[in-house]
């Protein structure tokens, strides 16, 4: 890998060097490097463009690495991803991309994620989008997440897109059987014309069965986010969404609330909140020696932490 790429490595996944574990690493439309364990497969798919991961059953302290690195103008591709998670496991997975434009072209990266995560396991997914490049080129990304938790199951996923993408429309939905557990950290930060749209929706369908939604959001300059955090309760269960934003220059957010109870005994929660940075909190950072620039985004990556 040259300069470009092993810094985008290090944006998308923290990775200075090759992981230890399990590995897929994708460069410009094609499989780079690759590594498996005794208890994890990586397949590449025959029909399509992909891989699946498959993880034996009672695996645990083991990780995955699938990060993508597209530094090509004008490469566009969709890859579909499929994580089968066996039973009793304690795993980490690591995914994300970052595109390097500095062409003319539009690149695009629409990633397809599909978890199937078995019996009293559990999932820490980590997922972070970068772009960069001085080209006129667009940088986009359009994630697909879709989970199926079984009984007793968890999952913590951390999705983010850190800057630098041009438009996106991120999609995650979720099914959740009896006792099983989500919880999603998304966070997104726009700037100049960049537009960004969140969906997340999530069905819980079995009995006890719980998730926890957060989204953070700021939007800078003209850039313009939606989000939009949905939860179905078709049975007793829990769920709570919440969307904390900051608006910043002459930015647009949308947030919209979608709650859907059809048993008695779902107890469903949701809360929304977009503003400014505050006046005090500037002046703190301030009369420490910074400038208002550097508060502000002192601020801004304290909120997206």
């Amino acid at each position: 890998m040259d300069r470009i790429e092993k810094n985008m490595l290090l944006e998308i996944a923290e990775l200075e060097t090759l992981p230890k574990g399990a590995y897929n690493i994708r460069s410009n439309g094609k499989s780079d490097l690759r590594n498996t364990t005794s208890n994890i497969d990586i397949i590449t798919k025959t029909d399509k463009t992909g891989i699946d991961i498959k993880i034996k059953d009672g695996t645990k302290n083991e990780s995955v690495h699938i990060p993508v690195i597209i530094s090509q103008s004008g490469l566009k591709e969709v890859v579909y991803n499929d994580f089968f998670v066996g039973e009793d496991c304690d795993i980490t997975i690591v995914a994300g991309c970052g595109i390097h434009n500095c062409g003319g072209e539009e690149s695009r990266h629409d990633g397809i994620h599909r978890f199937f995560i078995g019996k009293n396991s559990k999932v820490k997914y980590v997922e972070k989008h970068y772009g960069e490049g001085t080209g006129e080129g667009k940088r986009v990304m359009n994630p697909v997440t879709e989970v199926t938790l079984e009984e007793n199951s968890f999952m913590d996923m951390e999705t983010s897109q850190i800057a630098g993408i041009d438009d996106t429309v991120r999609v995650t939905k979720a099914v959740l059987k009896e006792n099983a557990s989500l919880i999603v950290h998304d966070k997104i930060l726009t700037s100049g014309d960049q537009q960004a749209k969140a969906e997340i929706n999530v069905d819980l369908n079995g009995e006890n069965s719980s998730c926890d939604i957060i989204s953070r959001g700021v939007a800078k300059e003209k850039s313009y986010q939606e989000v939009v955090l949905g939860i179905n309760g078709n049975v007793k269960c829990s769920g709570h969404a919440e969307c904390d934003s900051i608006i910043m220059d002459k930015g647009i957010i949308v947030a919209t609330p979608k709650l859907k109870a059809t048993d008695v005994d779902a107890s469903l929660i949701h809360e929304a909140a977009i503003g400014k940075i505050a006046g005090a909190q500037l002046i703190k950072l301030m009369t420490l020696g910074l400038t208002e620039k550097e508060a502000e985004e002192e601020i801004i990556q304290g909120f997206l932490r």
